[in-house]
């Protein structure tokens, strides 16, 4: 099993250690509720570093990433960063993820870490058609942390003084100076609250984290597991691979259309997408449910008349709110918030309605 530059740390502040994508990850350190808590009121630092990233370099770079994914890159600048889709040929979804505009021909990808070497060979079995375009696998040499919070800019600030930091809009990124390296810190994030998302070389890692542990102390900060980065996504409606998205979902069934540009020239899946937008049959919704039982993942959904309408993408009980909640992909008909539905859990009905997400309006990064 791989390990971060951080699993050191890791181990030695009691984290409980988990396999995930292959990497050994903290799953919590205090408890998920404290963790998930002190990203709302403070900030949490996370490592993230077993996501994968890759550079796509050469003068037809651009027109090579404009093929393979849904959004419409050219309106990116340099020092700018998009989210986007990866898609098969049916619509189904390769995988999500965040292009960096380095410049006009260098580009900065960071996908999810289970579908790391898929998205890699995906995009290597079409790059040959793209003439003096490199694709390149730089997983295993940077680390990736983020630091997210109502705090999360001002911590920042102590660690990288005179910076500019706060002029840093959100999917915007900079290049700064770290013990003799550049780092990459980008105005992007997974909890919904302000913060960045920051890449370096492995051996910075720890020295950085360290420098931002110490900085936040006095407001609260904690390290944060990937336990406590679920449920948090959650609350904001944040799509996971395997769970709301998968290989046979169409984005504009998912919540998604809007990274989806069919008015951009042909992208794979494009044909696909047009076909679902004309009649599409389901839709990603929130919802809660009037108990404590929790809903999980493919847990069935009904309508008051006991027909099945749909399945449980995510669940968790929302530390926030404190009641269970979840992502459901449901037929259309029953996607509108307040619908009535029933989650069968343990044989038993649980009452509950759809909900308009996000569950929580947090302050975006």
């Amino acid at each position: 099993m791989k390990k971060t530059a951080l699993s050191a740390w890791h181990e030695a502040a009691g984290a409980k250690m988990i396999d995930f994508g292959g990497f050994l990850m903290p799953v919590q350190y205090t408890g998920i509720i404290a963790e998930h808590k002190a990203v709302r009121e403070a900030a949490g630092l996370f490592d993230v570093s077993h996501m994968g990233n890759f550079y796509v370099r050469g003068e037809r770079a651009l027109e090579f990433l404009q093929y393979m994914t849904t959004n419409d890159l050219g309106k990116v600048v340099d020092g700018q960063a998009q989210y986007t889709l990866m898609l098969y040929p049916d619509g189904g979804i390769v995988d999500d993820l965040i292009i960096y505009r380095v410049s006009a021909d260098t580009f900065f990808l960071i996908v999810n870490a289970s579908n790391c070497e898929k998205d890699f060979d995906w995009l290597s079995s079409h790059v040959v058609e793209f003439e003096g375009v490199s694709l390149e696998n730089h997983t295993s040499e940077l680390s990736l942390v983020a630091l997210q919070g109502p705090k999360a800019m001002e911590i920042l600030a102590r660690v990288f003084p005179g910076a500019g930091i706060d002029q840093l809009g959100s999917f915007h990124f900079m290049k700064l100076p770290f013990e003799g390296a550049e780092i990459m810190v980008a105005r992007t994030g997974y909890t919904g609250e302000a913060g960045v998302e920051i890449c370096l070389p492995n051996e910075k890692a720890e020295a950085l984290w360290s420098a931002l542990m110490e900085a936040g102390k006095s407001d609260g900060i904690k390290p944060i597991g990937l336990g406590a980065r679920d449920t948090l996504r959650l609350e904001m409606g944040y799509s996971l691979y395997g769970h709301e998205i998968e290989k046979n979902v169409n984005p504009l069934e998912a919540r998604l259309k809007w990274v989806v540009k069919l008015d951009k020239p042909n992208f794979i899946g494009k044909q696909a997408c047009q076909q679902v937008e004309i009649d599409p049959r389901r839709s990603v919704a929130g919802f809660s449910l009037e108990g404590r039982a929790i809903p999980r993942q493919h847990f069935k959904i009904y309508n008051a008349d006991k027909q099945e309408i749909g399945v449980v993408c995510s669940g968790t009980v929302s530390p926030t709110l404190q009641e269970p909640i979840g992502t459901a992909s449901l037929l259309c008909d029953y996607a509108k918030p307040g619908t009535p539905i029933f989650v069968e859990i343990r044989g038993t009905m649980q009452p509950g309605a759809v909900r308009r997400l996000p569950f929580v309006h947090a302050v975006r990064p």
